[in-house]
């Protein structure tokens, strides 16, 4: 098994991703990576995050290492989802696989069509903890 990336979740955000998953009942795709997630990671004040990391409503620039495509997504909480094709949910595939990240980070994840792709942080353009944001 590949070594994962150190991640690093904000104590905020680590509660109200485990209040939304209580709520949730039974499976979805992705539940049981995302709670493993969540229990690896090392979990900071909102207030001593560093920049770096993929935070909840954090903007992140990405690269599919595999394709040189890059891509910009805002990473959200599943109710704030609207169809726009620059969000994506925390529990999403690429959601759970980005949060905690840092930049610099790379990590394989499956594609839809069964290959693994390896996606590279290449920058976050805002994080709401960088931005003062510690209590949303």
């Amino acid at each position: 098994m590949e070594r994962k990336p150190t991640i690093t979740l904000s104590t905020l955000d680590l509660e109200r991703i485990e209040a939304l998953l209580e709520k949730m009942p039974g499976e979805f795709p992705g539940r049981a990576v995302l709670e493993a997630e969540l229990d690896r990671a090392d979990v900071l004040e909102p207030a001593q995050m560093p920049a770096t990391v993929v935070t909840m409503n954090s903007t992140v620039r990405f690269t599919l290492l595999e394709s040189g495509k890059s891509n910009t997504l805002t990473l959200v909480y599943p109710k704030d989802m609207d169809g726009s094709a620059d969000k994506v949910s925390v529990f999403a595939p690429v959601g759970i696989a980005l949060l905690g990240l840092s930049v610099g980070d790379e990590f394989q994840m499956p594609s839809p069509t069964g290959q693994k792709v390896t996606v590279r942080v290449d920058g976050i353009d805002f994080q709401p903890e960088n931005a003062g944001e510690l209590h949303r």
